[in-house]
């Protein structure tokens, strides 16, 4: 007997091939599985950003008791999100060799066992040695996740699991920003990074339980010359580039909003306690609701329709932070929570469209431009606020968002790919 004649789905004349010879379908929004991988990529993206952005309202208790100035107390942050940047693409490259899940459930339990050695720290160097091996280890989940879902999500849906693993991150960094606030105002910031460790615990272990398997993923072997075309690929593609820049712009402007907020709110004349400040925190709330039905809101309407008018609802925000008034600012911070957690939730899903090949590298250098962001502009924000306060800060942001307006309004142009 011939080898073909042997496989009933290589069989020259058969009957209908089986089931299992058909490649699987795609999840669709409404399945158990489709269900499941939400839930557990709505834990993963919870606990990432619990983790990573926790220590942030603690920067000014950072800055009292090693005597730094605020610049420098966002290294807790910005070498975090710095070092992670710089792992995204090596990570992917290893997620290709050994599989989405497996690198993802590593990430998340090693990220977890160093944000527990951070809070054990003896000096604010050691912490910031710890944060930025945090940063390397905790890689692989954010490198994978939209990987994971273009590959696993019907396009359909794609918007919709997208906007919940970003509603996930939004409601991960507002618990962990409330939580360690809160901790800290009573038990001190060590008590605050020891309870986020034992979050990322339980969360490692629920999103171990619930994530299924890839039925997507094909193993792929790397080298430099097929790497390069793949880049070249993306960067010929009139759109990806764009986004790419987008992601760098809107984690920066974000994350220096929250990195030097506390630093205004706690001095006068607002004069705010760390609990109080917690509670601000709480508008990413707003983020958790804004990414989820704006990311649905995109499937229908468009991206090009969408992204654009994010953009302008952040600046819109940016300008009532610059009030004395709490009532204003407090507004302001919660229109640019929305327009930021929408806007990334509609660029990220709009990479996974474009990039039909290389995808996996597209998603990495999207995260890495994204973490980029979050670090240099967090650190040249600390910088203006040296010189300005949160005048010079917002400058900082308002031209950045400016530039951030005329790309968005530029890819409304942009022809779509037909969908696959």
């Amino acid at each position: 007997m011939s080898a073909d004649s042997s496989s009933p789905c290589l069989r020259a004349i058969a009957p209908p091939p089986s089931e299992s010879c058909l490649p699987p379908v795609k999840l669709h929004a409404g399945t158990s599985e489709f269900r499941a991988t939400a839930r557990a990529m709505f834990v993963g993206g919870y606990c990432t950003f619990a983790m990573l952005y926790g220590a942030q309202p603690l920067m000014p208790m950072f800055a009292q008791d090693f005597a730094l100035s605020p610049a420098a107390s966002s290294g807790v942050v910005s070498l975090a999100t710095g070092s992670l940047a710089l792992s995204l693409i090596p990570a992917g490259l290893l997620a290709d060799r050994l599989g989405r899940r497996p690198l993802m459930n590593a990430a998340l339990a090693l990220g977890a066992l160093l944000m527990l050695l951070s809070a054990l720290a003896d000096s604010f160097q050691h912490l910031l040695w710890l944060r930025a091996a945090f940063g390397v280890a905790l890689a692989g989940l954010p490198a994978v996740a939209m990987t994971y879902l273009s590959e696993e999500v019907d396009a359909k849906s794609l918007g919709h699991s997208m906007g919940l693993y970003i509603a996930g991150n939004a409601l991960g960094g507002m618990s962990g920003r409330f939580i360690a606030s809160l901790l800290a105002d009573h038990l001190g910031w060590r008590w605050a990074l020891l309870t986020l460790a034992l979050l990322g615990v339980a969360g490692a272990c629920l999103f171990w339980r619930n994530l299924p398997p890839s039925r997507h993923f094909q193993p792929r072997q790397h080298d430099l010359g097929r790497m390069w075309r793949e880049a070249k690929g993306l960067f010929r593609d009139p759109g990806l580039p764009w986004l790419f820049v987008s992601a760098f712009l809107l984690s920066g402007c974000f994350v220096s909003l929250y990195n030097y907020l506390g630093f205004r709110l706690l001095a006068a004349p607002f004069n705010m306690s760390q609990s109080l400040l917690g509670l601000v925190f709480s508008l990413y709330i707003v983020g958790v609701w804004s990414s989820a039905w704006v990311g649905k809101l995109s499937d229908r309407l468009g991206r090009r329709n969408v992204l654009w008018l994010m953009v302008l609802s952040m600046l819109l925000g940016l300008g009532l932070t610059l009030s004395d008034r709490v009532v204003l600012l407090v507004a302001g911070i919660a229109l640019f929570t929305f327009g930021f957690f929408a806007g990334h939730s509609v660029a990220s899903s709009w990479v996974g469209l474009r990039a039909r090949q290389g995808r996996a590298l597209a998603s990495a250098i999207y995260l890495s431009a994204y973490y980029l962001g979050s670090s240099l502009v967090g650190s040249l924000s600390g910088l203006m606020w040296g010189r300005g306060g949160w005048q010079g800060v917002a400058a900082v942001l308002a031209a950045s968002l400016a530039a951030m307006l005329a790309i968005s309004l530029g890819l409304r142009r942009l022809q779509p790919l037909p969908q696959s």
